[in-house]
């Protein structure tokens, strides 16, 4: 459904839209496009623009330009409720006074059905959740996972053209949230419209969507597949959410000069303007400098900071060359590592990846 660089051809059906909106002193102006069946996943950081856009979508926020065309059909003068679209908010927003089938059911009322076949209908999507025998309970008995399932049947009921879905998963506890998110994988994967979720969590980008666009001061910086997302990441907030060292200078050949800072040496041959990238658990560092070391890159450094990260410590490093450095609590015992030490650090060329900028 999509071209080679990850961007879907013109298409009448699908999302179509460039969607201005000027508030204060911030703008927003992105373009966005996604084919029927295509899930898209809007990643940045806290006001770039991401939540702005979903409800620039939804209606709840006026374009001050561009369009906005949902199959075909001009949807800017359109107000909310009567747009094909379907929300499920960060707080899933269900109605405390209803059950869970007349939460599902109040969308197809809405929409005109009767009474018994909204509720026949709600039942129907219920099922499907896994959450028949929950039809009669109020939102408050509910876990969040269940209310979550909930929502998105709600947004469902009306079949919609666009489901929009803001930090879907961000209420629960970690261990629902792996549930939820391959249950919410599956369903999206049965959708046959376009999916549009906001979310600052990579792994729910990554696991949920096929493709992602970067959002930052509101503007589109990337946008392409997940995996070539992960491994090309181009701005310094995807390559901290994607967990990699990110440096940009000038190739020539095996080495890259870095705008502000040393050479790396890496195994592509690049000329021109590069990007290189390398995860911190390609770093190893040393107490003193090294000698006969296979490694091309090497560095004088000092420990800025120490943080548990997983099962391991990662080190941020300044110094020569500033980078994070991933490596076992027994190996940051036997460094002594702590703020303020001298470090050397070195990075095999092996473990560099170089690319275009």
């Amino acid at each position: 459904m999509s071209t080679p660089d990850g961007i879907p051809p013109d298409s009448a059906e699908g999302l179509d839209s460039h969607l201005v909106v000027d508030r204060d002193a911030f703008r927003l102006d992105i373009t966005l496009s996604a084919a029927p069946g295509e899930v898209v996943a809007l990643l940045g950081p806290n006001g770039a623009g991401k939540t702005t856009a979903l409800r620039a979508l939804a209606g709840l926020v006026p374009l001050t330009g561009g369009h906005l065309r949902l199959d075909g059909d001009a949807l800017e003068r359109t107000p909310p409720e009567s747009r094909p679209v379907g929300v499920v908010f960060q707080d899933y927003l269900l109605f405390p006074h209803l059950s869970a089938l007349d939460n599902v059911a109040f969308g197809p009322r809405c929409h005109g059905a009767s009474k018994a076949e909204a509720r026949s209908q709600a039942a129907g999507w219920l099922k499907r959740m896994g959450l028949a025998e929950h039809a009669g309970a109020r939102p408050r008995s509910l876990s969040g996972g269940q209310a979550q399932r909930v929502a998105l049947a709600r947004a469902l009921a009306t079949h919609p053209r666009l489901l929009l879905l803001d930090e879907p998963l961000a209420a629960l506890d970690a261990r629902t949230r792996l549930e939820v998110r391959a249950q919410l994988r599956r369903h999206l994967a049965e959708f046959e419209a376009v999916a549009v979720l906001v979310t600052h969590d990579p792994l729910d980008a990554m696991v949920l969507a096929d493709r992602l666009v970067v959002v930052e001061h509101g503007t589109v910086v990337q946008q392409g597949a997940p995996s070539d997302i992960a491994r090309h990441p181009r701005t310094d907030y995807i390559a901290q959410l994607v967990g990699l060292n990110l440096y940009r200078g000038r190739a020539d050949g095996h080495t890259v000069h870095l705008d502000t800072g040393p050479s790396l040496t890496t195994t592509e041959i690049l000329s021109g303007p590069a990007f290189v990238a390398f995860p911190p658990s390609a770093v190893t560092l040393h107490r003193d400098r090294p000698t006969g070391s296979s490694a091309r890159n090497l560095w004088r450094c000092e420990v800025a900071g120490l943080e548990t990260h997983g099962d391991q410590i990662r080190a941020d490093l300044t110094g020569e060359l500033p980078l994070a450095a991933d490596l076992t609590t027994v190996a940051a015992a036997e460094l002594d590592l702590h703020p303020g030490a001298p470090v050397w650090a070195t990075v095999k060329a092996a473990q560099t990846h170089a690319y275009p900028a």
